[in-house]
């Protein structure tokens, strides 16, 4: 299996999906019969209790209708303003200010770094469900050794956000071709304290998205084109598991995965069978993505700016901006 805690079982042309946290379980399939003789069989051995249809799974609430699923923590979101005393705070409508830049060493008076790491911490694990606020949590964990106030100011703008849209989660429709599908992107030097860019990615099958990443960059990028090439290289990586993945669960994905990148100096590196100066420093990545294309598995497919979603993982946004990738990314209330 390409996920650890994930247990399929084929039985002629019926599915039985087991997937397992600790001493959770999650069981679900094709076959009703099917999935009621597994429960019998378990509970024969362990000792367990039928909670039924799935509402309420490690701190996700899903509501599930007929053509939707929705997701979404908002009880956990509210456990988050009461513990730091912000249930009265006032909303601001995006999860960072786009105009202030942060750096370790900023000027301002460092704070308690024990409660801004509990801060961060509570946020990471909102993300499960928001991942509108992943670069914006993903960027203040970088300073959890060196918190300043100007650092839990903006972690409090987090919760501000979270305040105004605290019924939010990701909804998934009902879709009659469940074709896989990315888009990946970086900022270009945008951490002030080493110069390294951020890649983002996310993957969808046609509704909501369903894996997304935002993540600083191990090396300093010479150019915008180098940026973007990592990230996408990171992103196809993913796609190639999440591909494995669905083939475990019989949902092969028979057509190329097509992942949409707004650079096309990187598409044309990834095709070019030439190597000169400025690539020769990530020839194996060069060599990767050449591979997996010409496998057909993977193919890297130019958007425009406008139109790339996984821009909101890279940087923080105006509101109009943010407020409509938001939408296209499946992020709303119930």
């Amino acid at each position: 299996m390409s996920e650890v805690t994930l247990y399929v079982k084929h039985k002629g042309t019926d599915l039985l999906i087991v997937s397992l946290y600790v001493d959770d379980l999650l069981v679900t399939g094709n076959n009703a019969c099917l999935v009621e003789e597994f429960k019998k069989e378990m509970m024969q051995v362990f000792q367990m209790t039928d909670l039924g249809l799935m509402t309420y799974f490690l701190g996700m609430e899903i509501k599930q209708g007929s053509h939707a699923i929705f997701i979404c923590q908002k009880k956990y979101a509210r456990e988050i303003l009461k513990k730091f005393g912000m249930e009265n705070c006032k909303a601001t409508s995006t999860p960072m200010n786009p105009k202030e830049k942060l750096s370790k060493e900023d000027g301002t008076d460092k704070v308690d770094e024990g409660n801004f790491r509990s801060l961060i911490v509570c946020l990471m694990y909102l993300t499960a469900t928001r991942p509108d606020i992943l670069f914006a949590v993903s960027l203040l964990s970088r300073f959890m050794h060196c918190a300043t106030e100007m650092h839990l100011r903006a972690a409090k703008r987090i919760i501000r956000y979270i305040k105004g849209t605290i019924d939010y989660g990701v909804k998934f429709k009902k879709c009659q071709n469940l074709k896989l599908y990315g888009f990946s992107d970086s900022d270009w030097a945008g951490s002030f304290d080493d110069i390294k860019s951020t890649s983002g990615y996310c993957f969808s099958l046609g509704s909501g998205i369903f894996s997304w990443c935002s993540k600083k960059q191990e090396t300093v990028a010479q150019s915008t084109a180098e940026a973007e090439f990592i990230a996408t290289t990171t992103a196809v990586n993913q796609a190639l598991w999440l591909r494995k993945l669905m083939c475990d669960l019989h949902m092969d994905q028979r057509d190329n995965t097509k992942i949409h990148v707004d650079n096309q100096a990187a598409i044309a590196i990834s095709h070019n069978p030439v190597f000169h100066g400025k690539t020769k420093h990530f020839n194996i990545k060069l060599f990767f993505l050449r591979d997996v294309q010409k496998n057909g598995e993977v193919i890297l497919v130019y958007c425009k700016s406008e139109d790339q979603l996984a821009d909101v993982f890279t940087k923080s946004l105006p509101v109009s901006k943010f407020e409509f990738l938001r939408q296209r990314l499946g992020i709303r209330s119930s």
